[in-house]
């Protein structure tokens, strides 16, 4: 079969197209054929090295959606020619960037066939997040006023959508025009430029300077300061990457906030997760909005252009 992958840390120019043994599922998992992959920036971290070391050499990607061809012994929920989606594949497990992989039962869920796989790639892994952040961490509720940092992107566009159809108020935000206008689309009651210099002010004027009870963050050693300002008392922000940074905690008294973070490789059984993000892909309520598509060959050209961003939604990789 064919994977991509990379024998040595560095650019995305190490990744290439090598034939490999086709992987045999052992106990507990499936063979899967790989149809669409989701292309994450965590990969590159991988490739680069600076998300620890991995096994080389390696095949990026977590998640993404494909046919069930065989199973190993013990599995229950799947058979063959069952269309799945995956999410969750650690280094170790290989990952999907490849035309089969191996997938322990624990990853895997049902994909409805009204969704394509190229949407069952892009949406697992980012709607997992989004739902846990929202959901299970914050508990939002019909009625609150959340601020989504970087509507536009993968976890972003599934979680405004996710927060929309709890009946929340949106503020999120986008980078062109055009972003703005198709994150609009997706449920955001008001989206503001990132860029601007009156974010914070913006963003409280939304609110009628109320504030928000909820903050979704990617990027708390830049924005941690800014949360803070627009937070209605007793609000919550809710981390899905990067360090939390030291704070006096002056202005978490002040107003009685607290931070939280949400680590999905605490995770690795991804199947309840994945079938809720499942339930609302049927119901409606959300939907993978698919930028950009790639084949194997072009995979570099993927993981330069998931960190360059400018785009609505998520990249896939396919076969």
């Amino acid at each position: 079969m064919r994977a991509v992958r990379y024998h040595e840390y560095g650019s995305a120019d190490v990744l290439q197209v090598d034939d490999v043994e086709r992987p045999t599922p052992a106990a507990g998992e499936a063979l899967v054929e790989i149809r669409a992959a989701s292309v994450n920036p965590v990969d590159v971290l991988f490739r680069t090295g600076e998300y620890g070391e991995v096994s080389l050499p390696s095949t990026p990607g977590g998640d993404g959606a494909g046919v069930v061809v065989s199973t190993g012994e013990a599995v229950d929920r799947f058979v063959e020619g069952d269309r799945v989606i995956v999410s969750g594949m650690d280094r170790a497990e290989g990952g999907t960037f490849a035309e089969y992989a191996a997938v322990p039962e624990s990853k895997l869920a049902h994909l409805p066939e009204e969704v394509s796989f190229e949407a069952g790639g892009a949406i697992g892994n980012v709607g997992a997040t989004a739902w846990t952040a929202l959901e299970e961490v914050a508990g939002i509720k019909a009625g609150d006023r959340v601020l989504v940092h970087g509507g536009s992107g993968g976890v972003g566009h599934a979680a405004v959508q996710i927060a929309s159809a709890s009946g929340a108020d949106v503020i999120t935000t986008a980078g062109s025009k055009t972003a703005r206008e198709r994150v609009h689309n997706l449920g955001a009651t008001t989206v503001l430029d990132y860029e601007s210099e009156t974010l914070a002010e913006d963003a409280l004027a939304a609110t009628g300077g109320d504030g928000v009870e909820l903050v979704l963050d990617h990027r708390l050693e830049e924005y941690l300061g800014l949360d803070f300002e627009v937070l209605a008392e007793g609000g919550h922000t809710v981390s899905i990457m990067g360090h939390v940074p030291e704070t006096s905690g002056v202005s978490l008294y002040k107003k009685q906030a607290t931070v939280q973070a949400v680590q999905m490789d605490a995770r690795p059984v991804r199947t309840p997760l994945l079938q809720r993000v499942v339930r609302l892909l049927e119901r409606g309520d959300l939907t993978a909005v698919v930028a950009d598509t790639y084949g194997f060959e072009e995979a570099s050209q993927a993981q330069r252009e998931v960190l360059a961003g400018g785009y609505v939604g998520k990249l896939v990789v396919t076969p």
